[in-house]
């Protein structure tokens, strides 16, 4: 089949009685490039086949977008680059809803699909994976091997160099949500030959920044104003997911020189 065509086309639908704007992949794919410079036709065609998008067909085969699809994937592509997610576990959060606030923006800002990232107040709010606020649930050892796949030696060495530290309860020993998705990706890491000893790079450098914006909020923090103290977490939640987004963007930058 030849290419797809990039201009934008007029699919009606079905229940709205009135025509909806609808895009072909090539379209798509220009009109995300200046958020998601790494975006490619073959790239959205690879997330189709993984069942994360479902966009419909003409006739003749071709792929036609609608705004929601659009918003949909836009939220694929943030929660790879923003929170390291695997396609795993966005499959989950999408069917979980994660994509409803960007698909119901969708209606109001014109298809553009601003969603949970967008401006607000002037501020562009992040969302994490985990939470300062809140642990999650506790997993036992047993239930961090099996859900992470990862070597028990590994979770020995990741204690041994303080980057887990776990928590003892009635003789067993418990790990958060945090400190599962560490050895996730610790794990993931491992495999390209990246070990225990060599995080200390990775620990060193989340002391230093957690000390700063420590800094930067301590006042509102240990306010006895439950609201300032409130307001100062969720400060302290979209600064860490900012901090964590600049320090990705520098190693991109940092990389494109060495593959340059």
């Amino acid at each position: 089949m030849a290419a797809e065509a990039t201009t934008v086309h007029e699919a009606s639908e079905p229940d709205a009685g009135r025509p909806e704007k609808a895009m072909t992949i090539g379209a798509v794919c220009k009109g995300l490039a200046q958020e998601f410079p790494d975006i490619s036709i073959s790239k959205i065609r690879y997330l189709e086949d993984q069942k994360l998008l479902n966009p419909r067909r003409t006739p003749g085969g071709y792929r036609l977008y609608s705004p929601s699809d659009v918003a949909r994937l836009r939220t694929i592509l943030r929660l790879q680059r923003d929170e390291f997610l695997p396609l795993r576990v966005i499959r989950q959060e999408l069917a979980s809803g994660r994509a409803s606030d960007d698909e119901a923006q969708v209606a109001s800002d014109g298809g553009t699909g601003a969603g949970p990232g967008s401006r607000a107040g002037g501020v562009r709010k992040r969302r994490a994976s985990v939470s300062v606020q809140d642990r999650g649930a506790l997993y036992s050892l047993d239930d961090v091997l099996e859900d992470t796949r990862a070597d028990p030696k590994l979770v020995g060495e990741l204690e041994d160099f303080g980057v887990i530290k776990g928590e003892v309860r009635a003789g067993l020993r418990y790990y958060d949500e945090t400190e599962r998705e560490i050895v996730r990706a610790v794990t993931e890491l491992a495999r390209y030959g990246v070990g225990g000893r060599n995080l200390r790079v990775f620990r060193s450098s989340a002391d230093r920044e957690s000390a700063l914006l420590q800094q930067i909020l301590a006042p509102a923090l240990r306010s006895r104003n439950p609201d300032r103290r409130k307001e100062a977490l969720e400060a302290l939640e979209n600064l860490a997911a900012v901090a964590s987004h600049l320090k990705h963007l520098l190693l991109i930058r940092d990389l494109r020189k060495i593959a340059g």
